[in-house]
């Protein structure tokens, strides 16, 4: 589609040629100037000559000489004489003939004006192309107040909801807007007001923008799409001008959908932080309150917004009237992260090997985004091995690259590294595989990736969405199980077990305060978040609790700590060939799978098995809900996991040890 130019790209064009037509104007004339061409002659040569009569003429216009020679019809020869007539120069009387003109001052101006004339014709050109650039960039000078909302209409491509995988209840809930915006008669008949606004609450990454585009497809109306940060400048007034002339523009093609991305930041709750109640992005948040109030039953105007802090959004946003509806995007369940990861496999070249309910299962608390990294990383890794497919070993890996990073190939370690790191591991590994409530082990590999050094890698039993006491407790053990087989076999503890201990106290410490499962204290929750707009999310924590109960929350925690600990030392003293069974095959062989270490238990060996020479680069593990890293400098937040979705394990027989089984 031809997009017509503005009144600003014609000046510029116009401007320009003006331009072009002065400068060769200039250049014409300088180079068929009737003087240009004339062979420059001093003036005692002219005037020697013509008393010899050897000048046919000469006519003088002020102090310039043009000379035409005898024989000749026009002048070829100019000169220059002083003040005065060229008599007192020493011409004779009477020798030649002298033509004396009056000087003209036409050329004159032209010449004295031409700089002037081109000076200014430049400038204003360059005036207007600065104009045009500075409105290209959305930066106008006249226009501050304008949205710069992006309208996507219906010449662009259309997404409808077939092609958003997963988000099944989100979807039907936005049906009925669909409905409305396609035959709103039929609910204006019936006295039904559709809700106004729509709010998508969910983590980053679930597809909440892209189900508003679907919304718009599917309609087949306008959208107008825009970042909450967009309406807030410095200067005051900005924003609630530019909110106008937003919800201006969409009546204008009602229906229209206008969907407003990161909402929080321009729709926190008011009179909160140390702005006080007149900033400008509390006039903006009321000039959105107003226009949302201000639709006529009829406009057919629908407002979606996305926003993974609901928490901290003002009440009066989300009052019925304005943001009826709160649509929760949540995870992705196993099914729909198969039917997501078909979508983004789709126009690949997938080899058959590639099991994508396997990859399903094995990638809980994956979000769509994240999804689509894995299947993009699996491509990088086939392309990279020169293969003409993307095999079930490059998806595998993909996981572990999501999650932990690549692997440091190139991280030398010494003798006495690998063998902290393999007892390290190990014991992980042994406790998780004695405990009845700790997820199943899945693999361990002392081989360095990312930040880390090591992992131990496990999987859920199920999907679930909460834990009982029994598991948070092993998961505490599992934790603890690295530095206890360190002081139990070496002798010595390290620096691995940092962020094992923070994990292990951040999860004993909420069984305690926000979960109520310490017999001691009861079920009470102690401490309350005060989200402050200008303080950070957990600057400001309320503390509802006297002195007495942070002691008693303090001794509870060590107990806990201790009790943890003290049981990881006797599975791990008790079981100790087992354990030195564990470290050297990970000497050995770097990387234990699931089945690997059933066998090891079992048997005391691992079987070699023969190589298939259609097999592709060795196995992969899964990505866990819980990752034990032996990583120094890693962060609690970074060694915990999202549980919310969890695969389901179908294993053939009951293993003897708490691994997983995968039964395809």
């Amino acid at each position: 589609m031809n997009k017509k130019p503005s009144k600003a790209t014609n000046a510029l064009r116009l401007g320009l040629f003006w331009a072009i037509v002065v400068l060769g104007v200039l250049a014409f004339w300088a180079i068929n100037s009737p003087q240009a061409n004339l062979k420059e002659v001093p003036l005692s040569d002219v005037v020697n000559r013509a008393n010899n009569g050897k000048i046919a003429k000469i006519e003088i216009q002020g102090n310039e000489l043009t000379v035409t020679p005898k024989g000749q019809s026009k002048p070829t020869e100019r000169s220059l004489k002083e003040n005065g007539t060229i008599y007192t120069q020493g011409l004779k009387h009477d020798k030649t003939e002298v033509k004396v003109q009056n000087e003209s001052q036409t050329g004159l101006l032209f010449w004295n004006l031409a700089p002037i004339v081109l000076s200014v014709v430049l400038f204003g050109v360059l005036f207007m192309f600065m104009m045009r650039q500075a409105q290209g960039q959305n930066s106008q000078a006249m226009g501050f107040g304008k949205s710069k909302a992006k309208l996507y209409g219906l010449d662009k491509e259309r997404v409808v909801f077939d092609d958003i995988a997963g988000n099944e209840n989100a979807k039907q809930d936005l049906q009925e807007v669909v409905d409305f915006l396609k035959h709103p008669k039929k609910y204006q008949s019936l006295g039904a007001k559709i809700p106004k606004g729509i709010l998508l609450v969910g983590n980053p990454g679930t597809g909440k923008t892209m189900l508003a585009r679907a919304v718009a497809g599917e309609a087949n109306v306008p959208f107008f799409s825009i970042s909450g940060s967009e309406f807030v400048e410095m200067f005051v007034g900005v924003g609630a001008s530019r909110v106008r002339d937003l919800f201006a523009k969409a009546k204008k093609n009602a229906p229209a959908i206008i969907f407003i991305d990161e909402i929080d930041a321009v729709g926190r709750k008011r009179g909160s932080g140390m702005g006080g109640g007149h900033d400008e992005r509390e006039q903006t948040l009321n000039q959105i309150l107003v226009e949302m109030d201000g639709f006529e039953a009829d406009t057919n105007v629908i407002i979606l917004a996305a926003t993974n802090r609901a928490d901290v959004l003002d009440p009066a946003l989300l009052r019925p009237g304005r943001f009826d509806r709160h649509t929760t995007i949540s995870l992705p369940e196993r099914k729909d992260r198969e039917a997501i990861l078909k979508v983004h496999t789709k126009g690949k070249p997938i080899a058959e090997d590639a099991d994508l309910d396997v990859l399903a299962r094995r990638t809980p608390g994956f979000t769509g985004a994240d999804l689509s990294n894995l299947v993009n990383e699996a491509a990088l890794l086939a392309a990279r091995r020169n293969k003409k497919k993307i095999y079930m070993a490059e998806m595998e890996e993909a996981i572990e690259r999501v999650m932990a990073g690549p692997e440091r190939k190139s991280h030398v370690m010494t003798e006495e590294e690998k063998r902290l790191t393999a007892y390290h591991e190990g014991g992980h590994t042994l406790v998780g595989l004695l405990l009845e409530h700790a997820d199943p082990v899945h693999k361990v590999t002392i081989i360095p990736r990312g930040r880390a050094g090591g992992y131990m890698l496990s999987l859920p039993k199920e999907d679930r969405s909460y834990r009982t006491r029994s598991e948070l407790f092993d998961r505490i053990k599992v934790a603890l199980g690295g530095r206890v087989a360190e002081e139990v076999v070496l002798g010595e503890i390290s620096t691995g077990a940092s962020s094992d201990i923070q994990q292990a106290t951040q999860i004993i410490r909420s069984m305690i305060m926000q979960y109520g499962m310490s017999d001691a204290i009861g079920p009470i929750a102690y401490g309350e978040e005060n989200h402050q707009v200008f303080l950070g999310r957990d600057f400001n924590r309320d503390r509802n609790y006297s002195e007495d109960i942070a002691g008693q929350i303090d001794r509870e925690v060590r107990r806990h700590i201790e009790e943890a600990y003290e049981a990881c030392r006797r599975i791990i003293v008790e079981n100790r060939d087992k354990l030195e069974l564990i470290a050297s095959a990970l000497l050995e062989r770097e990387t234990l799978t699931a089945a690997e270490l059933e066998e090891l238990m079992t048997k005391g060996v691992i079987t070699e098995k023969e190589e298939d020479p259609d097999d592709t680069e060795g196995i992969a593990a899964p990505i866990p809900v819980d990752v034990v890293i032996d990583d120094s400098t890693q962060t609690s937040e970074e060694a915990e996991r999202t549980e919310e979705e969890r695969p389901v394990p179908v294993p053939t027989t009951a293993p003897k040890f708490n691994v997983t089984q995968w039964n395809k």
